[in-house]
């Protein structure tokens, strides 16, 4: 599957979307090693702090179907610039990208942008800052 092919299905899924509060679609794709990919939205929640991102949905949906080794993503919203992801995801992502995997943010003009998962969080808190 090509970059532009993960981009695409990133933008497709956001329709699937519920975002009544921010009316603020994303949607993510994300292809394993295994060559299957997932794909994904953000869903809201009067509680806000409950929603999740589309980059999360993605990755948890990949991890509960038994994929643990990921070779790209591509993440896409209305936006102006392509779509940087936010913390809380960032750090996600940073748990299971390797930090030379490819991530792709793109706009609906597909502007796109990609970055190391080390280029979008450098420094990142990690597994092994949890042994002694």
């Amino acid at each position: 599957m090509s970059t532009e092919d993960l981009v695409e299905k990133a933008i497709k899924i956001r329709s699937n979307a519920y975002v009544p509060y921010s009316k603020f679609p994303v949607g993510a794709a994300l292809k394993t090693k295994s060559g299957k990919v997932y794909t994904g939205c953000n869903i809201e929640n009067a509680a806000y702090s409950v929603g999740c991102c589309a980059e999360r949905v993605t990755i948890f949906k990949a991890l509960s179907e038994g994929e643990t080794e990921f070779v790209e993503m591509a993440v896409a919203a209305d936006t102006n610039r392509p779509v940087p992801p936010c913390g809380a995801c960032r750090q996600v992502m940073s748990e299971f990208f390797s930090k030379d995997m490819s991530i792709h943010l793109t706009n609906l003009n597909r502007d796109t942008k990609t970055f190391s998962m080390d280029d979008l969080l450098p420094f990142s808190f990690n597994n092994e800052d949890m042994e002694k």
